[in-house]
C-alpha cells in the first residue's frame, strides 16, 4: 500500500509559478511509474506529466515547456514545477503511482490539490 499526499496548490496570477509536491508513504521514485494528472471542472482527467522507473519523462501537450516533473528517492517526494501559469491550468491536480507486479496492477492516487490561476 502506498499513500500519496499532494501539497502546494493555491491561487496564483497568470504568468506566475507554483511547485506542487507529492509525498509518498514509502519509496516509489525509480520503482513505480509516477504521474501527475489534472481535472478541471466539467472536464475529463488529463495527463500532465509522467516518469517511468527508468527516468523517461513525458508531458501533456498543453504544459510542455512550462511544467517540470522531478524527484529523488531519498525523500519519497516528487515535484511538479509549474511556470507561466494560465487560467486554463486551473484544475485539481492529482499524484499517481502505478506498477504491475506479477500481472497485478497496483494503482495509487492522492486526494488532489486545487490550483487556481486567476487575476
Amino acid at each position: 500500500q502506498v499513500e500519496l499526499l499532494e501539497v502546494g496548490g493555491g491561487l496564483v496570477q497568470p504568468g506566475g509559478s507554483l511547485t506542487l509536491r507529492c509525498a509518498a508513504s514509502r519509496s516509489i521514485w525509480g520503482i513505480y511509474d509516477i504521474a501527475w494528472y489534472r481535472q478541471a471542472l466539467g472536464k475529463q482527467r488529463e495527463l500532465v506529466a509522467a516518469i517511468t522507473p527508468g527516468g523517461i519523462l513525458s508531458y501533456g501537450d498543453a504544459v510542455k515547456g512550462r511544467f517540470t516533473l522531478s524527484g529523488e528517492s531519498a525523500d519519497n517526494t516528487n515535484y511538479l514545477r509549474m511556470n507561466d501559469l494560465r487560467p486554463e491550468d486551473t484544475a485539481v491536480y492529482y499524484c499517481n503511482a502505478r506498477k504491475v507486479i506479477r500481472e497485478r496492477l497496483f494503482d495509487y492516487w492522492g486526494k488532489g490539490t486545487q490550483v487556481t490561476v486567476s487575476s
